[in-house]
């Protein structure tokens, strides 16, 4: 009764120190876990096995700093994939921090990983503003919407781009969305209209937005938040296309403890406050 009663008392500090740990900790210790591959996420797999070695990918960076734990991991999974089965890729950006998001993650796989050769394997078209106007533009012309490259040269200077007029050669498109513009129109204005597959990994308050797409087949699967982009490292490791798994899947092991965590406060709190109103009513 009394260890009941001083729970109740228990300063709200106490507890905000136990859940910070219990997200800390894991990450700082990192661990896996079992994670179940889903259909959405399997199809994401299915639809880039489906691609011949050495087709032209383009990836669309519209994620930045406050969404990048969720979309970074998806991300640097797919450009490992991509670049192991020496896909070409061409990256646009539909957000202003996707042109950072999107340089830092080809630096650290395309550059220092791969030692791959800028303009030959892959190449950074950078943003430009106009939302869907943008992806309406380069369904006619890649040049035209984009004169340079991020570098500051004509696209027609570099050999992946030779023969490339606009998104009707391109392979398949792939979105790494955080919200609006994003993977809802590509889907719209790209993908569907021109009979080009498309698949996306974007945000868990996506999901819902972009699974009727999915369903309808317009979108070849999707991975969906933190949750996603674990199953896909696991389905990568499973496959035998990683070693090991990477930060979403220790990410989703924070995760789990902390929710853990939360609930048994929640069931000791309502125990504690059973039990001492029960002795209140006693006396």
């Amino acid at each position: 009764m009394n260890i009941f009663a001083r729970l109740n008392e228990l300063d709200r500090r106490w507890i905000f120190l136990m859940i910070g740990l219990s997200v800390a900790l894991p990450l700082m210790f990192p661990f896996s876990q079992p994670v179940k591959v889903s259909p959405h996420v399997q199809s994401v797999y299915d639809a880039l096995e489906e691609l011949p070695d050495g087709s032209l990918v383009l990836v669309s960076f519209e994620y930045g700093p406050s969404t990048m734990p969720e979309v970074r991991p998806m991300a640097k999974s797919l450009l490992n994939y991509l670049f192991a089965h020496n896909h070409k890729i061409i990256v646009t950006c539909l957000w202003p921090d996707g042109l950072f998001m999107s340089r830092e993650i080809l630096g650290e796989i395309a550059v220092d990983k791969y030692n791959l050769e800028y303009g030959a394997d892959y190449i950074n078209l950078g943003y430009k503003p106009g939302n869907e106007v943008v992806i309406n533009a380069i369904a006619s012309s890649f040049s035209v919407t984009f004169p340079v490259d991020t570098r500051g040269r004509t696209l027609a200077s570099y050999p992946i781009m030779e023969g490339i007029e606009n998104l009707t050669n391109i392979d398949m498109i792939f979105s790494l969305s955080a919200g609006f513009p994003g993977t809802v129109e590509w889907v719209q204005y790209a993908a569907d209209p021109l009979g080009i597959p498309m698949s996306t990994g974007c945000t868990a308050v996506q999901v819902t937005e972009v699974v009727p797409y999915v369903e309808s087949g317009q979108c070849r699967g999707i991975l969906g938040g933190l949750s996603g982009a674990a199953e896909f490292e696991q389905l990568m490791v499973d496959m035998g296309e990683a070693e090991e798994l990477g930060a979403a899947n220790s990410g989703m092991a924070a995760q789990g403890v902390a929710h853990m965590v939360i609930v048994l406060f929640i069931v000791v709190g309502n125990l504690a406050f059973y039990v001492e109103r029960r002795r209140q009513r006693k006396y």
